[in-house]
């Protein structure tokens, strides 16, 4: 059996960070006069990365689409982002997974759209520092996902050769497909989609079937 690379999103596959996003943009809001984000909204504003949240954000709350105000809430949210790690969680299983793929023999990568000073400060907080052999983050590279040079830049970092990539969201589905990657679907994440509607070859609610689903794309490149 040929062992894959494992490539992950983080947000809404690994870490349900919204509550985190919530409370920073709650903050920035109060001080315009606007009320908070709801949790489903910011679940669903979430998977693009920072600057398109603001904007979604700016458009929820009624607060215009000016360039300039946009870049200044924008640089609001990434300063207080940076370090607002407490209120994240880990989905169940997922990092005892994590831990049991990296002793199994798996290359494990991180590959988000989360800018890369709040990516490493939740890996730090959250035990993760050491899990990942390559971490391409949001402002990595000069594209974001869906484009695919994220994830075959993390695949890359690992060394190359058959890989699976696991994501939650419409997002990561279509990075795989432009990527040409093997996708499995945890089904508990951000994703607002049906799941009959995006492109992937495995679906999963539970991460103790994770290792199954890699060794089963391992055995596709086994002759």
């Amino acid at each position: 059996m040929t062992l894959v690379n494992i490539v992950f999103d983080l947000d809404g596959t690994l870490i349900d960070s919204a509550p985190d996003i919530q409370s920073v943009s709650a903050s920035i809001l109060e001080e315009l006069g606007r009320s908070p984000l709801t949790l489903a909204e910011t679940r669903n504003f979430v998977g693009e990365g920072a600057a398109v949240f603001v904007s979604r954000m700016m458009e929820a709350r009624e607060l215009g689409t000016s360039t300039a105000d946009h870049a200044s809430l924008l640089q609001q949210f990434l300063t207080r982002y940076e370090l607002a790690v407490d209120k994240a969680e880990f989905y169940p299983l997922a990092l005892s997974t994590l831990h049991r793929l990296q002793v199994d023999g798996y290359s494990l990568g991180l590959c988000t759209n989360k800018p890369g000073k709040p990516t490493r400060a939740v890996l730090k907080h959250m035990g993760m520092e050491t899990l990942f052999g390559a971490v391409i983050a949001g402002d990595t590279l000069l594209s974001r996902k869906p484009e695919p040079e994220m994830l075959l830049s993390t695949i890359e970092a690992l060394g190359g050769g058959p890989s699976l990539y696991v994501g939650d969201s419409e997002i990561d589905a279509e990075t795989a497909r432009r990527a040409g990657v093997p996708f499995a679907l945890y089904a508990k994440g951000y994703r607002k989609k049906p799941i009959a509607e995006l492109h992937w070859n495995w679906v999963f609610d539970n991460f103790e079937l994770l290792p199954g689903i890699a060794a089963e794309a391992g055995a596709l490149h086994a002759f």
